[in-house]
């Protein structure tokens, strides 16, 4: 065979592995409103830049008539390039081929990519779009599961993983995106199940759909699996792109500092003229957190994460001066923003994140206390509740806390308290800090002179007389900046200002735990 004979039989192969599964195929999933691996690949790289690897590869079974039955990659591109200049590791799965189920040779293509991401020191993003275990391979790939699950597991905490669900993922598939940071899914065509509708309906008689018992809205506002939902997978992979640039390739890089694409920045003594307009006189009327985070970050920018689940409390990524900073905060216009067995969860696990790759904490506080009611207590909220406790306690990462209004209570204690190390602690002049609000402490505290107003018919009168005394005396940020738990009660439109200052201070903040293998977090 000449040399122009090999180029052209190269060229021949390299056309059949980009085919996938085949044109008819590639139609059917066009048809569903889907992409195909390929073509999610280039929109969510930088043009141009992706090289793949393994793109021959073929799976070695030889059962069912198998080897009758091969596709060059077997259902599945992976390699690397860059989103916004910076490299990522990525595959993605083809429905075109065996509808993209996982054979051992599948499974060994993603395990080399995940290893490079390991070694490099870069994030690593999964498109997944398949049925699950190759039944015609047996344990050969529920192996090649556990292996793809055991190197998920090593890499948590040293390089962010990602993983976009843009179709189903059943059964053992839906192990690995759980264990990965985020999870992105699409309205009406991504699904995750440990088991389908039709098992369900077989064991326990239930009738559901797989939009109702796995779909994106399921997920994101009940189950709270998914992170991030997108009405299209174009307007997914932006989003994933959008997150990509927020976050350090690993656990040993700061977090990212960007200027923005047009040049404009933010000024650092801009002053937030919006709070005093947001924040309400009465200490109980509701208001919105992510107006008072819009008012401080750098133009208004948030990408809030897990937006529909736990809306009693707020988290996501921003900028400060230009960094990437992580924001927790309490959100009254929901539930009061009290804590309940959801929100804690959700903002534990957002504050682990933040803390294994080095961004700072910015916490708003505006808490009555934790959701009480039989539901919650049985439903663990002590030991839930203990998960944000932890995770806050055992952050090492820059901490700023910003008390707007209330915070009662262990719930005080709970959110970024000077007394579990953050570092700085500022309260508006609104703050309300006590063990309990206002109406529940005078029926404890003036018990005695409650009962003299009743039997004088003047109990109405008297309550509002020791809850503005009440208030005047214990609920506001004065004792506690007293005893130095507050470092500066604060003018509302300095926030911003005070803030990056307080960044600025802290960028050479170094702080070690004791030593140990890992410590017991209450799962």
């Amino acid at each position: 065979m000449s040399y122009q004979e090999k180029l052209r039989d190269l060229a021949e192969r390299e056309r059949k592995a980009e085919l996938g599964g085949g044109a008819e195929r590639i139609a059917k999933q066009h048809a569903g409103g889907k992409l195909t691996a390929r073509e999610r690949v280039e929109l969510l790289l930088d043009p141009g830049s992706f090289v793949e690897l393994d793109k021959f590869v073929t799976h070695r079974c030889s059962d069912f008539e198998m080897q009758e039955q091969k596709f060059l990659g077997d259902g599945v591109v992976t390699g690397y390039g860059t989103v916004g200049g910076r490299t990522v590791y990525l595959f993605s799965q083809d429905f075109t081929v065996f509808g993209g189920s996982l054979s051992g040779a599948h499974a060994s293509k993603i395990c080399k990519v995940m290893d490079l991401a390991v070694k490099t020191g870069c994030p690593l993003i999964g498109l997944n779009d398949s049925g699950g275990a190759r039944i015609q391979e047996g344990v050969e790939s529920l192996g090649g599961y556990a292996e793809i699950f055991w190197r998920n597991v090593q890499a948590s905490g040293v390089i962010p993983q990602i993983s976009v669900v843009l179709g189903p993922c059943a059964g053992g598939a839906v192990y690995s995106p759980s264990m990965t940071d985020f999870i992105f899914m699409v309205e009406g065509s991504s699904y995750m199940f440990v088991t389908g509708p039709d098992v369900i309906k077989t064991v326990t008689h239930e009738d559901v759909t797989k939009e109702a018992l796995g779909g994106a809205e399921a997920h994101a506002e009940k189950s709270g699996v998914c992170h991030f939902v997108s009405p299209s997978e174009k307007a997914c992979l932006a989003q994933v792109r959008d997150l990509v640039a927020l976050l350090p390739g690993n656990n040993l890089d700061s977090a990212p500092v960007a200027t923005p694409a047009d040049g404009q920045g933010d000024a650092a003594d801009r002053a937030c003229l919006e709070i005093a307009k947001i924040l309400p006189d009465s200490s109980n009327k509701p208001y919105d957190m992510r107006g008072i985070i819009a008012d401080v970050v750098d133009r208004g920018e948030f990408m809030e994460v897990h937006a529909g689940y736990a809306p009693n409390i707020v988290v996501g990524f921003s900028r400060l001066d230009g960094q990437t900073v992580g924001i927790v905060g309490n959100q009254p216009s929901h539930l009061a923003g009290c804590l309940d067995i959801a929100a804690s969860s959700k903002a534990a696990r957002f504050v682990r994140f933040c803390d294994a790759f080095n961004i700072p904490l910015i916490t708003f506080v505006d808490v009555p206390g934790f959701l009480p009611g039989t539901e919650q207590e049985h439903g663990g909220i002590i030991k839930h509740g203990a998960k944000l406790l932890y995770a806050y306690s055992e952050a090492t990462v820059p901490k700023l806390t910003v008390i707007t209004r209330k915070a009662y209570g262990g719930a005080y204690d709970v959110m970024a308290s000077k007394h579990i190390r953050a570092d700085f602690n500022f309260a508006y002049p609104t703050a309300e800090i006590a063990v309990m609000g206002p109406d529940g402490a005078i029926n404890i505290l003036y018990r005695k002179e409650m009962a003299a107003a009743e039997k004088a018919g003047k109990a109405a009168q008297e309550r509002t007389r020791l809850v503005e005394h009440y208030k005047a005396t214990f609920a506001n940020p004065y004792k506690a900046a007293e005893l130095g738990y507050i470092d500066e009660v604060i003018v509302p439109e300095q926030t911003r200002r005070i803030l990056i200052l307080s960044l600025r201070a802290l960028k050479g903040k170094r702080e070690r735990g004791p030593s140990r293998k890992h410590g017991n977090i209450p799962l």
